[in-house]
């Protein structure tokens, strides 16, 4: 079940880093936007909204990895 456009990071694994430390940007970190990431740790993750966004992007399957591909396997 591999797509082209399928990340091959871990979706359960960015939803918990970004429900247990995502103003800190650690699931930005996990799949490579490092310069978001640094923006979230300093603004702790802008002021909880861009955190609580992501968390919702990340269930509902719309949020991407540094490459522009979806997070979409659970596992």
């Amino acid at each position: 079940m591999s797509d082209k456009a399928t990340s091959p990071k871990s979706r359960l694994v960015a939803t918990l880093l970004c429900f247990f430390l995502g103003g800190l940007g650690i699931h930005r970190f996990y799949v490579g936007k490092v310069g978001t990431g640094i923006l979230y740790l300093f603004t702790g993750g802008l002021f909880g909204i861009g955190a609580l966004v992501d968390f919702i992007m990340i269930l509902c399957g719309s949020f991407t990895d540094k490459e522009g591909k979806f997070l979409t396997n659970w596992d």
